[in-house]
């Protein structure tokens, strides 16, 4: 099994704001990640504050209802047709 990917969990993500140990806990992962050669993806990205932090230290990759709720196939392939 190869892996190339790794993803923080929404509880990981919820946490995000509320001490510094949490939040040196999830920039570790973080780090750890990048020196394993894997790319980063975080689950349940719902406020702007999470976002911002993740983006801050490298997150690869977000999913979330701060981005978009979940939504039928048709409607994505819409949406990210008007984005392009």
């Amino acid at each position: 099994m190869i892996l190339d990917i790794l993803k923080l969990d929404m509880g990981f993500v919820q946490k995000i704001g509320l001490n510094r140990k949490n939040n040196n806990i999830i920039i570790s992962l973080i780090e750890l990640a990048h020196r394993l050669d894997l790319k980063v993806i975080a689950e349940g990205v719902e406020t702007k504050e999470q976002a911002d932090f993740l983006r801050n230290y490298g997150c690869d990759y977000f999913q979330g209802f701060y981005f978009a709720k979940p939504m039928p196939k048709e409607e994505f392939e819409a949406l990210l047709d008007k984005q392009s």
